[in-house]
Parts: C-alpha cells; structure tokens; sequence
C-alpha cells in the first residue's frame, strides 16, 4: 500500500516505550529476589514472593522474620521500586502527550478494517448518506462509512457505525477501506467532482465492484457512467418520480414501504455464459424447472441483453448470460440459489 507504514515497524515502534519500564521491573525482581537469597537463604519461590510483595505494598506480612541484612535489601527493593513507579509515571504521561494510545487505538481500528469482508463502503455521512447507512443497518448490512469532517465522523459512530476518517478520493484509503473484497461502493459525497474522482479510483483498483453513485446533474451522471459507474442515482430524479407515483399509484408506493419493513429481500441472480453448464438442465423453461414451487422464491423479471422480461410466464427460458431477478425470504432465494447450481456465477443483493 502506497504510503503506508510496514506493519512489523508499526507494532515494534508501538511497542519500544514500554522495553525500559519492563525491563527496570524484571531487574528489580530478580536483583531483590537474589538478595533475599544471599541473606536469608530462601528458595526462590518465597524471595520472588517477598519481593512482589514489598513493590506492591499489599502489606502482607514477612515470609519469615528478616535479619538486618534482609532489611537493608527490602529498603533498597522499596526505593527501587519508588523510582521505577515513578520513571514508568512519567513515561505514561510523555505517551499521551505524544497521541501513542490513539495511534494503538488506530492499529486495532486498522485490523478490524482487514477482517471485513463482502460488506458495503459508504463515503460520505451527510444528509443521503445518513439516510443510506440506516437503511443498510436496518437490514443488518455490514457497512463502513468513509467521512472526512470529525464532526460527522462522530455523529455516525454515536449512532453504532464502524467509520474510517479519510478522504475518499485517495487510493489509499479505498484500499484501506476494502474496495477489492467489498459487496459494494457507495458514493454519496456532496458534489460531483469528488464523486467522480472516487468512481474512477475504485473502478481502477477493483474492475469488479459494484459501483453506486449520486449525481446532481444529468451532465454528471453521464460522466459518472463512462467513469464506471455501476448505478448512478440524482435525489432530485428519485424524488420526483416517487412524489410523481405517490400521487399517480399511492397503493404501489404503499406496497413497497411495507416491502421495505418485511423479511423480503430482492436478489439478482447473473447466469454464466458458458453454454455447456446449461447442458445437465433437461428443461430450461420456468415450469420445468419449477423453481418458484421448489424454493417459493418468485421470478419478478428476466434481463437478456437490451430486453428486460417482467412477469415471465412459464415458457420463458433461462440461458447464459441472462440475469434473474427473484424475490423472496432469505431461505427460499438461498434455495434458488442452489437450485439453479453451477449456471449462477454471481449474486446481487437490492434492498427493497
């Protein structure tokens, strides 16, 4: 990764302020413990025992009556231990000073963000991308936010969301951030340049990824499709065409907020182009295959290229390269899924 700091260096770097107080403590133990040894004569077990004691100052009693000799090494292991106490103080205070327990707190941070996987990057937290993480949260996606401003950064992780502190337009932290094992990048950032700049950056990195958008403009939204662009979205768009149904078909918009808050889901379903893994299906037709009655999933459309078939009848067959969109509960489109084998290549899940 381009700029950053090896990880070996990052953990013996973190871990270098604490060799000088460690060390003075193992001294001092062995060194009183050798002492009382010298002394007193004990085993090894009782000096080390002894000698705990005296630094911690529980106050449990002597392990036997000490001889003046023995005292003078339990005063020296005393004023040992003050200055150890006192240097290993000193030294927590120099690290908070110096950011050492944010950086440890960034090094977790960091680890966590490698152990994601097939989760949603959602860049920007402003009004949209407020709206789009709950959405997502409330369909137990897993999502990192990408946000520049603190101030917002602190508003998502009070609301419970894992966010990186970065600027999204930067390879770095779209590496960071996942974008090569992600289920899928959001851009949501409050204008279209920066939008921009991301979709190429994480269309460079990974060829693959779904790549969603927000446009202000159609001017915008063209350049966002030739940049790669999976999806691109305007508010504006969106948001007439749902006041424009709502006042057209109130009972459609209806159905699908209560799809929204149901244990539905819409999945689509892309079929490989090879022809020969369509050969071990003895009927392609939707009734042979009789996939709704098997799974209960329901084939809403097919895509095949340019046409999109919705509501296709029971003749309709499936083929390569088509993609399938079904609706469904979690179990019965994961039944579709294993119905439909080694002609399925990819999954996409829509939030409905």
């Amino acid at each position: 990764m381009r700029g950053s700091i090896p990880k070996c260096l990052m953990i013996r770097d973190l871990a270098k302020p604490w060799f000088g107080p460690i060390l003075s403590l193992t001294a001092l133990l062995l060194l009183g413990a050798f002492g009382y040894r010298l002394t007193e004569g004990w085993d090894w077990g009782d000096c080390l025992w002894m000698v705990l004691i005296t630094i911690s100052t529980i106050g449990f009693g002597e392990v036997e009556p000490l001889s003046a000799a023995g005292r003078v090494v339990t005063v020296l292991i005393i004023g040992g231990g003050l200055v150890v106490v006192q240097l290993t103080l000193q030294r927590l205070l120099r690290l908070f000073e110096s950011g050492y327990f944010r950086k440890m707190s960034e090094l977790r941070f960091r680890r966590m963000l490698r152990s994601m996987q097939d989760h949603v990057i959602l860049c920007g937290f402003g009004r949209i991308g407020k709206e789009i993480a709950e959405q997502l949260y409330s369909q137990g996606v897993q999502t990192l936010i990408v946000e520049l401003d603190a101030s917002r950064k602190n508003a998502a992780e009070e609301k419970g969301f894992k966010v990186l502190l970065a600027d999204a337009t930067q390879d770095e932290t779209l590496l960071m951030a996942g974008i090569t094992h992600c289920k899928s990048l959001v851009v949501a950032l409050p204008n279209d340049a920066a939008n921009l700049y991301v979709v190429l950056s994480a269309r460079g990195l990974s060829p693959k990824s779904r790549l969603i958008a927000r446009a202000e403009s159609e001017e915008a939204a063209n350049k966002l499709k030739l940049a790669g662009a999976s999806v691109v979205v305007s508010p504006y768009v969106a948001a007439g065409r749902t006041m424009a149904a709502t006042a057209l078909r109130p009972i459609a918009v209806d159905f699908m907020d209560l799809l929204a808050g149901s244990q539905c889901e819409i999945e689509e379903f892309l079929l490989t182009s090879d022809l020969n893994k369509f050969n071990s299906l003895e009927n392609r037709s939707l009734s042979g295959l009789e996939l709704g009655r098997q799974s209960g999933a329901m084939v809403l459309a097919i895509r095949d290229g340019a046409n999109l078939i919705a509501n296709p009848g029971r003749d309709v067959e499936i083929g390569p390269g088509q993609l399938l969109i079904a609706l469904g509960s979690k179990e019965e489109l994961a039944l579709l899924r294993e119905l439909l084998g080694e002609t399925l290549i990819n999954v996409e899940k829509i939030n409905c």
